[in-house]
Order: C-alpha cells, then sequence, then structure tokens
C-alpha cells in the first residue's frame, strides 16, 4: 500500500477526499447543473437493475463523514495485484457511483420546487434585514440628537432623587433591626411573667421580619440568637407542663397549650405531658418515703437518697407507716386529681373549637389538622388513665410490701387496709380498674397479718376462757353483735345505758347491803359505788329478756365484728377470715364442752346425751384445732410443726368455778352462764349468715354452709349433756335404790297407802326445786334449760325407778299392784312441782310395770319389741314372773330371747 501511495504522489495525484478538502465549500457541495441532471436523466436506464446496485454498496460506505474510504479500498487490495482485477473492480465502484449519482439526482429534481419556493423566502427576508439596518441607522442618529439636548444638571437631579428614596428604605430597615435587636428583652419580661403564648408569638414575628433583611451581615446574628431564645422558651415551656402534673392550673395549662399550639407541637406537647406525669408518680413516691425515712433515722446522711424505691421503702419504721402511706396515697391522689382536670379541659376546649368550627367553616385545611391534633390528644389520654393508674399501683405495691405488717396493731392494720381500699375505689372511678395489683398485694398482707393477728386472738380467747369465772356481764335486753359491729366507744357504752338509773330497782336492792343468806341489812352501810356493783352484778343480770354471756362472750363478738369488718374492707381474703371467725366458734364450743360438759361415765350410759352430729364436730375441732401435744417433738417434721402452729392447746377450767358443791347446784349457774352464752353466739352467727354468704366465693360456699349446719346449730345440743350431770348428782339415786331394796314386794294384800320411798325421793325434787329458785336469783334459768333439768331428772328417776323393780327378787301380783300405786303417787305429786309434760319415760315404768302381767308368747313378742331396757332388767322380769305363769322350759326360752337381744350389743 506504500508502493501505491508513494507512486500516487510522485504522478501528482491525490487521493479523492484530498482532492474534496481543496474544493470551497460551494464547490464540495456543488449540486449538477440542469445539463447534468438532464444527461443523467437521459441515460437510458433500468430502474431495478439501478436498486441492485445501489444495495450491492457496502453498509462501510453509509457510515459518518470521518470514513477513509481511500484507506478502507486500499487496505482491501490483495497482496499481489492484478490490472485486470483492479480494472474490473474499479468499473464496479463507478457503477455504484453512477448509479448513486442517478439517483441523487432523481431525488434532487423531484425536489425543485420545494428548493426555488424557499429560496424565494430567502431573497424576501435580506431584503427586510436591510429595511431594519436602515431603521437602527435612524435611530441612533436620533439618540445622538437627545443625548446634546439634556445638561448634566438634569440627570444628577434624577439620580439623587432614586438615591434618596433608597436611603429612607435603609433608614427603615435600620429601625426595624434596631427593634429585633431589643427584643429579647421584652422576651425575658414576657417569660418571667408567664406569657408563654406572647413570648413564642414576638420571637415568630421577629424571626419572620429577620428573613426579610437577611441580606444584611447583621441579621445572620440576629437570626441564630432568636432560634437559640425559641429553643429556651420551649425548654421553660417543659419546665411550666411539668409543673401540671402535681397542681393543675386552668389559666396556667391554657398558656401552655396555647404555646404548643403556635409552635405546632401539639402531639409533641402531650407526648411530654404523659413523660411529666409518669416521672411526677416516681419523684413524688421517693420524696415523701425518703422524707419520712431521713426523719426517722435522725441524721442528715444522704446515702437514701442513693437508695433505689423499693430499698427506701423497707426503711420505714412501723410507727411513721401509716402517716406515710396516708401522705403517699394522697400525693399520688393529687398527681391522679391533675390528670382527671386535664382531660376535663381538652373536654371542654374541643366542644369550644367544635361550636367554633360550626359557626365559621371558612379553613377547611385547619379545621382538618385541628380535628386531627384533637382525635391525637384524646386517644393518648384515654390511653394514660390505665398507664398513670397502673404506675401508682405499682408505687403503692412496692411500699405495701417493703414492711412486714403482721405485728400491727388491728386498728392500724385496718388503717392501712381503708386507705388502700379507698385508694381503690379512685382508681376505679378514675379508670374503671379493678386495681389487681393492689388487690393481690394487700391480699399478700392481710392473709399472713391475719393468721399472726388470728393467732394471738386464739391466745387471748384462751387466756379469757381459763381465767372466766362465767359470771354474767351486763348488757342491754336488745342487745345483738350489730351492736358491736364496727364497735366504737359511743357504741359499746350504750350497751351499758340501760343500767344507769335506779328507777327500776327493787327495794331490796336499794338498801345499802343485803345478806343473801338472812336477807337481814347490817348496820353499816356500804358506798354507792359498791350499790350501783351490786346492782349489776345481782337484779339487772336477771331481767327476764336480758341476754345470758359473760365478758368472754363479748370479746367473741368484738372479734367477729373486727373480723367482718377487715372481710367487708378486703373480700379476696373473705374466706379465710371467716374460716379463722369459725374458729372462734369452735374454740368457744370445745371450752365449753370440756369445762361442764365432757364426762365419761355418763356417755357411757348410751343415753344417747350427745348427738352423733355433736360428737363428729367436737372430734373435728379437736383434731384440726386443739393442740393435744404437751410439748414439742423435736423429731417432729417441718409439716408437724407447720400443722401444731396452727393448733391451739386445750383450755383448763378456772380454779375459781367450783363444780363440786352440792348447794350450788355442782355449778349450774356457772354451767347455765357458760351454755346459755354458747347458743347466744350460736344466734349472733346465725344473724350473720347472709351476709358471710354474700362475701363467700362461690366455691368456698359449701364450708360455710356446713359450718353452721354441723356446727353452729349444735351449740343447744349442748345442753343435754352439760345439764345431765347436774341432774345426775342433784338427786340421791343410790339412796332411793336403798329404799326400795328394803320393800317387801311379794306382799298377799292389795295396799292403799304407798311406799316410803316415794316420799324421799319427792322430797329430793322438792330440794332440787329450792335450790333451782335459788339460782336463778342469781342467774336467769331460761324456760329450755329448766325443762332439760327436770327432764333429765325426771328421766333418770324414772329409769332409777326400773332399775329398782328389776333389782326385786320376788314379787306378787299385788306387789306389781304396789308398784303401780307407788308410780302413780309419784307422778301425781311430781306434776305439781315440774310444768313439764308429758312427763319424760312415764311408759317407760308403766310398760315395764305391766310386762309382768304378760304370757309367754305376749312376754316374748314384748322383750323383743322393747330394747330400751338392759339384759338385767328383763333377765330379772323373766325370773320373777318364774313360777306364777312362766314355767321353767318358758323361762328358758324367753332368757334365749333375751340372749339373741343382747348379742349385736356385745
Amino acid at each position: 500500500m506504500q508502493k501505491i501511495k508513494s507512486l500516487m504522489t510522485r504522478q501528482g495525484l491525490r487521493s479523492p477526499q484530498e482532492s474534496v478538502h481543496d474544493l470551497s465549500p460551494i464547490e464540495s457541495f456543488r449540486i449538477p447543473s440542469k445539463e447534468e441532471l438532464r444527461e443523467l436523466r437521459e441515460e437510458p436506464t433500468d430502474p431495478q437493475a439501478q436498486q441492485e446496485i445501489i444495495n450491492s454498496i457496502e453498509e462501510v460506505y453509509f457510515s459518518n463523514d470521518s470514513f477513509d474510504i481511500v484507506k478502507y479500498e486500499l487496505e482491501r487490495l490483495p497482496p499481489v495485484l492484478s490490472l485486470q482485477e483492479l480494472e474490473e473492480y474499479r468499473d464496479k465502484l463507478k457503477q455504484q457511483q453512477a448509479a448513486v449519482s442517478k439517483k441523487v439526482a432523481d431525488l434532487i429534481l423531484e425536489k425543485q420546487p420545494a428548493y426555488v419556493q424557499e429560496l424565494e423566502r430567502v431573497t424576501s427576508l435580506q431584503t427586510g434585514l436591510q429595511l431594519a439596518a436602515v431603521i437602527c441607522t435612524n435611530g441612533r442618529r436620533h439618540l445622538n440628537i437627545a443625548k446634546e439636548g439634556f445638561t448634566q444638571t438634569s440627570l444628577g437631579l434624577l439620580a439623587n432623587q432614586r438615591k434618596r428614596q433608597l436611603l429612607i428604605g435603609l433608614l427603615k430597615s435600620l429601625r426595624t433591626i434596631k427593634t429585633l435587636q431589643r427584643t429579647d428583652v421584652r422576651l425575658s419580661e414576657m417569660l418571667e411573667e408567664e406569657d408563654y403564648p406572647g413570648a413564642i408569638q414576638l420571637c415568630l414575628e421577629c424571626q419572620k421580619a429577620a428573613s426579610t433583611f437577611k441580606h444584611y451581615s447583621c441579621i445572620s446574628e440576629l437570626n441564630s440568637k432568636l432560634q437559640d431564645t425559641l429553643e429556651q422558651i420551649e425548654e421553660q415551656l417543659d419546665v411550666a407542663l411539668s409543673k401540671i402534673c402535681k397542681n393543675f392550673d386552668i389559666s396556667h395549662y391554657t398558656k401552655v397549650q396555647q404555646a404548643y399550639r403556635l409552635l405546632g407541637k401539639t402531639q409533641t406537647a402531650m407526648d411530654q405531658l404523659h413523660m411529666h406525669f409518669t416521672q411526677a408518680i416516681h419523684n413524688t413516691v421517693f420524696q415523701v418515703v425518703l422524707g419520712y425515712v431521713e426523719l426517722c433515722a435522725g441524721n442528715t446522711d444522704t446515702k437514701f437518697q442513693k437508695l433505689q424505691y423499693k430499698d427506701l421503702c423497707t426503711h420505714i419504721t412501723s410507727d411513721s407507716y401509716i402517716p406515710c402511706l396516708a401522705d403517699l396515697c394522697k400525693a399520688l391522689w393529687e398527681v391522679m386529681l391533675s390528670y382527671y382536670r386535664t382531660m376535663q379541659w381538652h373536654e371542654n376546649h374541643d366542644q369550644d373549637e367544635a361550636v367554633a368550627v360550626s359557626s365559621d367553616g371558612s379553613n377547611v385545611i385547619g379545621t382538618e389538622e385541628n380535628s386531627f391534633d384533637r382525635s391525637y390528644v384524646k386517644k393518648k389520654l384515654e390511653h394514660g388513665l390505665s398507664r398513670i393508674w397502673q404506675d401508682v399501683q405499682l408505687k403503692v405495691k412496692t411500699y405495701l410490701l417493703g414492711t412486714d405488717l403482721s405485728n400491727f396493731k388491728y386498728d392500724d392494720f385496718i388503717f392501712v387496709l381503708d386507705v388502700t381500699s379507698r385508694l381503690m375505689q379512685v382508681g376505679e372511678e378514675f379508670c374503671g380498674s379493678k386495681s389487681e395489683v393492689l388487690q393481690e398485694s394487700i391480699r399478700k398482707q392481710s392473709v399472713n397479718y391475719f393468721k399472726t393477728y388470728h393467732r394471738t386472738r386464739l391466745e387471748e380467747l384462751r387466756m379469757f376462757l381459763e381465767n372466766e369465772t362465767w359470771e354474767l356481764c351486763p348488757v342491754k335486753s336488745s342487745f345483738s353483735i350489730l351492736q358491736l359491729h364496727y364497735e366504737s366507744d359511743e357504741q359499746e357504752k350504750s350497751a351499758y345505758q340501760e343500767y344507769d338509773s335506779d328507777s327500776d330497782v327493787p327495794e331490796e336492792l336499794k338498801r345499802d347491803y343485803v345478806d343473801e343468806q338472812t336477807g337481814d341489812a347490817p348496820v353499816k352501810s356500804v358506798s354507792r359505788e359498791t350499790l350501783r356493783s351490786r346492782k349489776r352484778s345481782d337484779y339487772n343480770l336477771n331481767k327476764v329478756n336480758a341476754p345470758i354471756l359473760t365478758n368472754t362472750t363479748l370479746n367473741v363478738i368484738r372479734l367477729v365484728g373486727k373480723y367482718m369488718q377487715m372481710m367487708n374492707i378486703l373480700k379476696p381474703i373473705a374466706f379465710d377470715v371467716i374460716h379463722f371467725m369459725s374458729q372462734l366458734f369452735d374454740y368457744y364450743l370445745y371450752a365449753v364442752y370440756t369445762f361442764f360438759g365432757r364426762n365419761d361415765t355418763f356417755e357411757s350410759t348410751g343415753l344417747g346425751l350427745s348427738s352423733s352430729r355433736l360428737r363428729t364436730t367436737l372430734n373435728r375441732i379437736q383434731e384440726s384445732l386443739i393442740d393435744l401435744e404437751v410439748s414439742a417433738d423435736p423429731t417432729g417434721t417441718l409439716t408437724a410443726a407447720e400443722e401444731r402452729k396452727e393448733k391451739v392447746p386445750s383450755p383448763h377450767l378456772s380454779h375459781l368455778v367450783v363444780l363440786t358443791s352440792g348447794n350450788s347446784l355442782y355449778g349450774l349457774a356457772e354451767r347455765v352462764v357458760a351454755t346459755e352464752s354458747l347458743v347466744f353466739l350460736a344466734e349472733q352467727f346465725e344473724f350473720l349468715q347472709p351476709h358471710l354468704d354474700a362475701v363467700m366465693p362461690a366455691a368456698k360456699k359449701p364450708f360455710l354452709q356446713q359450718f353452721y349446719s354441723q356446727t353452729v346449730s349444735t351449740a343447744s345440743e349442748l345442753r343435754k349433756p352439760v345439764y345431765w350431770i347436774v341432774a345426775a348428782k342433784a338427786i340421791d339415786y343410790e339412796q332411793m335404790l336403798l329404799l326400795m331394796a328394803n320393800v317387801k314386794w311379794d306382799v298377799k294384800e292389795i295396799m292403799s297407802q304407798h311406799n316410803i320411798y316415794v316420799d324421799a325421793l319427792l322430797k329430793e325434787f322438792e330440794e332440787f326445786n329450792r335450790r333451782l329458785n335459788e339460782v336463778s336469783k342469781r342467774v336467769r334459768i331460761p324456760l329450755p334449760v329448766s325443762n332439760i333439768l327436770w327432764e333429765h331428772c325426771i328421766r333418770l328417776a324414772n329409769r332409777t325407778l326400773v332399775e329398782g323393780y328389776a333389782n326385786v327378787k320376788k314379787c306378787s301380783n299385788e306387789g306389781r299392784a304396789l308398784m303401780q300405786l307407788d308410780f302413780q303417787q309419784f307422778l301425781m305429786k311430781l306434776e305439781k312441782l315440774t310444768d313439764i309434760r308429758p312427763i319424760p319415760d312415764k311408759e317407760f315404768v308403766e310398760t315395764y310395770i305391766k310386762a309382768y302381767y304378760l304370757t309367754e308368747n305376749d312376754m316374748e313378742r314384748w322383750i323383743k319389741e322393747h330394747r330400751e331396757y338392759s339384759t338385767k332388767q328383763l333377765t330379772n322380769l323373766v325370773n320373777v314372773c318364774l313360777g306364777s305363769h312362766i314355767n321353767k322350759k318358758a323361762r328358758q326360752k324367753l332368757l334365749a330371747a333375751i340372749d339373741d337381744i343382747d348379742r349385736p350389743k356385745r
């Protein structure tokens, strides 16, 4: 290729591109002349052939203008050149060039009319430009003339006027800037006055004005200063917002809310407010507790300030616990009250805004934004109610559980419960909460306290019982447990006020002193206080309707009242309280039975004095409540030791109570007071059943029902074993048996005179009646008690009669008639002494006497039907009848029947 280029250079030839570059722009893009176009058009060509030639041109020739055609063709030459091939290739290129030229010529001819039209437009434009040049020349000439016509002075006046206007505007701006520079003083004054909305409004206006003069260099510093001032205002505004948490003030809060609204931070203010309330709760409780801790510590040691609130609560002393709790709840109540008033303020404010919007709805966008803010604030405040109360509960719970309250006095602990209960009521009104956190903490403390308290009360009750002399305690005839429920000093005094006058005192008791044995009054008088004390201990206790009870009974009733009070204050431990309350009754019942009703000798008689229900109740009490061990077993398990803590030692009767004297009917007065006080106590528990049932959890109600059906209702059943002992000792039944043994029963004649043992027995009953009347002067004997005593005595007498008749070795028909005579005489005289009807066990005696006359078959049937008689009595009946109307064979048969009856009893 280099050889070809050098050859072309020697021959003076240049490449087509170089030839083109030498041409002028017009020559290089010369349009073919009309003759050339005509020649090209006149050349005979085949359009299809021409198109095929054009299509055969390589794509590279249609590339951009920087394409070097000569270089491209030279590089394509083969290494060995052939002239013929070159000429053929050259002809081919010429044909392609001719085809392209032909195509171009056709296109030019086709666009010829448009070209001519455009050329005419160019010519017209050239003419217009020439006209404009003439106008510009004339204008310049006239301007030169005007310039020469005006003087330098006129132009100076115009320049000075313009400068004056500029300076006036500058002066105004400088005055504004001066005012802006002095606003910080006014802002400080407004902040001191707590005019936060005014301060923010002024600061925002200053910022707006400063933005107008930002082209002054001094304004940039002022803008920074105003921004710092606005941030300072926001900080003070946040402090002002925090003050709302402890002492809500309407005007103060209104200013704060207006200020935040101007800042466009209503929602931010609400978020901050809730943070402040949370912090206020923490700070309030910490400061209250810290104050009491430092006060009790008696020094200025700052170590307490570094403690956590939970640890600080453990340093509260017992003496300061209650006042600290009261102040704590009061302080928290004030925080909650501030929150509640905050909500009220927003509710009233929203209503006012709603009225304003309904009257003027021009600013729709602003109304929608305010509505969104109000909705956000409302939801935030409603959600905050439960959150605030939860924080309050947790703080109070920590305080409550920080001290062991088990050794507190009852009134102090009740005060703790009362304060906490009131706080829970506040919580329920505040947010509708059931205060589960506080209830659980109070339940824990209450159960712990009540176990200790109840244990102490049981020990006190045992001490009362062991020191009780079972003397009557004076109360009004209308006295009931309701008068000691939530007892107070006034209520307790009212129980005795009936006895403060002498109007109803009999004359014999108005004497200075009356000898109980002789009824005589000594010469020497005693003081009026002695009279008053005797009046209370003698006469008034015998009022017909006055309840029979003792100091111990009153103590139990007081305890029940206190337990009821605690149960009403703290319903979650209602079951525990009722359970402990039932133990008070159980222990009292067990003590009365142990002191006055337990007698193994009489229990073994099989007379059913103690019902199966009473025995079951006494066994349950003994197993669950009574500690029968004298000393603790050191080898016992921990569980056993814990169980013994829940039990109380069995009480012992005071040595001052004498139950062995016949003159006092073996302590009948004390027995009546003890037993009837128990019955009275049971009646008071009956009054309480609806109240206890109302607070008892549903799952525990069977316990309450069982307590009343199995324990309370058995109190009156204790009368039988207690008074049976008196009845068994009051009549000399052994002497009567001896007298009956001396009677001759195998008489041959019908006697008209009864035997002497009947008179002796009746004399015993008369003496019993006299002693009973003597006792009734000391203690009112209720009719049920009197009936039971007479019933027991008569029943024992009748059974003694049967036993005496069963001891007879020989008896005739006349002797049996004498038995009937004696018994009828006894009944006739006895009915004059007592009003009890029918006479107990009357048929028991009569049936036994009449059985003597039965035939063999009738007697066998009678023996099988009357199992109430002992084997000895039945055997004696058969033996006595032997020889009269029963032979030996019948006797063996009847004795076998008796043995069959007795066998199951063995």
